[in-house]
């Protein structure tokens, strides 16, 4: 088990209040289902569920409340620290990399945007073995490929390889 830090992070008290709005907002709206009519009204899971939620986000609140405020160090701001500790850049690459596959995936199609996918990936997330990323990728889309086309026959977009395929 954790402990808990001595101060709270950056965006903490922010990220837990907004999580108290949700889990209010989610028990009015359970509310506006059937309102509080008996144990058995059509709403009455939704509330309890979200009951929970408010009340549990309730008490991190509290707790939160209860720490110092975070240590900016000097010639950084609050906002500046947040972002660098919710958004490393290795997710932001990542994140990149996965818009850019989902649109590639109609024009190269499934097996191209895929190896690339796959190569880029293992670079991104730190290997630098260029050739070994390479034949990894090939193996992995090889057998992803076979059992994908033949046991699940799904139809994959062939893209430029319409007539190879």
């Amino acid at each position: 088990m954790t402990t808990a830090p001595d101060r709270r992070l950056p965006g903490e008290l922010t990220f837990v209040l907004v999580l108290l709005l949700f889990g209010l907002t989610a028990l009015w709206q359970a509310f506006r289902i059937s309102g509080f009519a008996s144990w058995s009204s059509p709403g009455a899971v939704p509330m309890l569920a979200a009951l929970v939620l408010a009340v549990s986000a309730a008490r991190i609140v509290l707790a939160t409340l209860r720490q110092p405020p975070p240590e900016i160090p000097a010639g950084s701001t609050l906002p500046k620290q947040f972002g660098h500790l919710l958004l490393p850049r290795v997710i932001v690459a990542f994140t990149l990399l996965i818009v850019l596959y989902m649109f590639a995936l109609e024009p190269l199609g499934f097996v191209v945007s895929s190896f690339l996918f796959l190569a880029a990936g293992m670079w991104v997330l730190g290997s630098r073995r260029i050739i070994y990323n390479l034949a990894i990728s090939a193996i992995c889309l090889a057998v992803i490929y076979v059992i994908f086309q033949t046991a699940f026959s799904v139809v994959l977009p062939a893209g430029v390889l319409k007539g190879v395929l």
